[in-house]
């Protein structure tokens, strides 16, 4: 357990910094249950999210901008998600760059939605930022603040080990539900 800690202070900020770049959510959760624990700095998970979350949507808007044909067979399976987000932007505006970052499978597909629009890099940055920097400060400082409720959860899960899987099962079967439903064809 101590060599963990002691690559946690090591590798931790990188792997955090890596993870947000595609997400992030349950690295910044981590992190901050961590930084409760003292382990990592609160402060510095939060930043290193924020700015990694904001490169990492920025990356995928510029990318799906300039180089549409060559993504596009590999969006190929995703076409009914990626319509989905296109009708989502259609639908929210701007608030979509924000309510997405809570949404898993929406995070990667919004912004290469919105960089195939004639959308404005810019006005989309501006809004990222923003967005990043909400979305780290309520991942990282709610997790930060339940970290002795997930330490507590943590310990009752290793008495019965056999919880943690079905709850994991249940989220994956409830996400993989909401995409069916909402890109199912209508008519």
């Amino acid at each position: 357990m101590e060599s963990m800690f002691a690559n946690l202070h090591t590798w931790g900020y990188l792997i955090l910094f890596l993870y947000s770049l595609g997400g992030g959510f349950l690295a910044l959760a981590a992190a901050g249950v961590l930084s409760s624990a003292g382990e990592l700095n609160i402060v510095l998970c939060i930043v290193i999210a924020c700015i990694s979350n904001f490169i990492g949507d920025s990356g995928l808007f510029l990318v799906s901008r300039y180089n549409k044909k060559e993504i596009m067979p590999y969006l190929r399976k995703q076409r009914r998600n990626l319509a989905l987000a296109q009708i989502l932007f259609r639908k929210y505006g701007d608030r979509i760059i924000l309510i997405k970052k809570f949404i898993y499978g929406l995070k990667t597909l919004v912004p290469i939605a919105i960089g195939i629009t004639k959308y404005s890099f810019l006005k989309f940055s501006v809004i990222n930022a923003v967005s990043s920097l909400i979305w780290a400060l309520v991942v990282g400082l709610l997790s930060y603040y339940a970290g002795d409720f997930v330490r507590g959860l943590y310990e009752r899960i290793k008495e019965a080990p056999w919880i943690a899987p079905l709850i994991l099962a249940a989220i994956a079967a409830m996400i993989v539900a909401y995409f069916r439903f909402a890109t199912r064809k209508r008519g």
